[in-house]
């Protein structure tokens, strides 16, 4: 949702093209449909996929080229997450270093992370999973910053990570739960 978000909001600026990489084909599709009603002069490219696997990322940055990647792809329930760890190391992790090596060889300009505010000193897997994945973007970053300082510096995206705190009606946004919460007579 903050990727679909994150398209909507770039639309309005006219780029050349706009590439939806997303593993929940329902969910690209009926984004696909929006912005070719919603931004008819902007391209819009639904690619199917996870960032887990290298070589599909890695053919749809081969194939579409894009300058920047911003990377929202998460498991992001906090219990469902503590029931789930591998799943959440595999996905926050792994996913995140795929990704942002495959856009370091593909040319992509800039790369930057969207976290989330229970990365402040975790006390939950995902939490802790997201903090994990800040910290391989700061490496990243400080392994650039060497290779520029010495001159072996190739192209290279820079990597930034930002949080967001609890975005009101996002996929797995709390605020539904409330609602439900309040609508069954509590307790919140």
């Amino acid at each position: 949702s903050i990727g679909s978000e994150l398209c909507r909001q770039m639309a309005r600026f006219h780029p050349v093209a706009i590439v939806g990489y997303d593993i929940a084909e329902t969910a690209l599709f009926e984004l696909d449909l929006e912005m070719k009603r919603r931004f008819p002069e902007t391209l819009f490219l639904p690619e199917v996929g996870s960032i887990r696997e290298r070589q599909r990322v890695a053919e749809a940055l081969e194939s579409c080229g894009p300058s920047i990647v911003y990377h929202a792809a998460a498991y992001k329930h906090v219990p469902m997450m503590e029931a789930h760890v591998f799943e959440a190391v595999e996905n926050n992790v792994f996913g995140t270093w795929t990704l942002a090596q495959a856009a370091g060889e593909h040319g992509v300009e800039d790369f930057v992370m969207i976290s989330s505010d229970k990365a402040v000193r975790p006390v939950s897997v995902m939490g802790v999973t997201k903090r994990v994945a800040e910290l391989v973007v700061l490496a990243l970053q400080e392994e650039r910053a060497g290779l520029k300082g010495d001159g072996r510096l190739k192209a290279c995206p820079t990597f930034v990570s930002v949080r967001f705190g609890n975005v009101l009606g996002s996929n797995g946004s709390v605020i539904p739960l409330f609602k439900r919460q309040i609508a069954a007579g509590g307790p919140v």
